[in-house]
């Protein structure tokens, strides 16, 4: 018997990363909607999640929290989709999905709150600078057609998903390389579908008021 899947999250979310990866995996998975401030933060679903946020996937018995981890999980515990690579050529698919999930994601929230890093306190924080982040960041997807190589990975979900949120919303900076990049990853069907899916959950959810 299939473990069954299961995918708390709401649309307007870094779950649209985790239901990207789900429509990647095209495993059969059940939606939980929660609402922040609300069921997101209810008894129930804490002992699920103790950070009372979303995405959490539960797969069967297993829990697994953290976008950047529910991306490796689901790309191991499905192996069919072909979004991992081999173990011996996984280095930079590591390498980029923790500098997203680490450094990036650090810098660009901290740069969205008004928060710069003194230049004498550079060597405090684990990213250094924006400036830092935002050219290495270039450097990794102008490198290969994906952020891996030449074949379309799990770690192009979490480190597309961060790109295109933040050319959407101005967190990061629209280089050439990151409009190209995401231009190539939001043509997949899959993005596609699960955009869909998650455009239409949000718009249910502003009728319901």
């Amino acid at each position: 018997m299939t473990e069954e899947l299961v995918f708390y999250t709401n649309p307007m979310s870094r779950g649209r990363i985790a239901r990207w990866m789900l429509e990647e995996v095209g495993a059969p998975y059940r939606v939980e909607i929660l609402h922040f401030g609300t069921t997101m933060k209810g008894e129930a679903y804490k002992a699920v999640n103790p950070m009372g946020k979303v995405p959490t996937i539960v797969h069967g018995k297993t829990v697994v929290t953290e976008c950047a981890a529910i991306c490796a999980y689901l790309a191991d515990a499905f192996p069919q989709a072909g979004l991992a690579p081999s173990p011996a050529e996984r280095a930079d698919y590591y390498r980029w999905m923790f500098f997203a999930a680490g450094p990036l994601e650090a810098a660009v929230s901290n740069r969205a709150l008004g928060f710069e890093v003194p230049p004498e306190r550079e060597r405090m924080v684990g990213y250094g600078s924006f400036r830092d982040v935002m050219d290495t960041l270039e450097m990794a997807v102008g490198a290969h057609t994906y952020i891996a190589g030449e074949t379309f990975t799990a770690a192009d979900v979490y480190v597309g998903a961060q790109i295109g949120w933040g050319l959407q919303f101005g967190s990061i900076e629209k280089r050439p390389a990151f409009e190209q990049y995401f231009g190539r990853l939001s043509t997949r069907q899959a993005y596609q579908r699960a955009s869909e899916k998650d455009n239409a959950a949000a718009a249910e959810m502003q009728q319901a008021g």
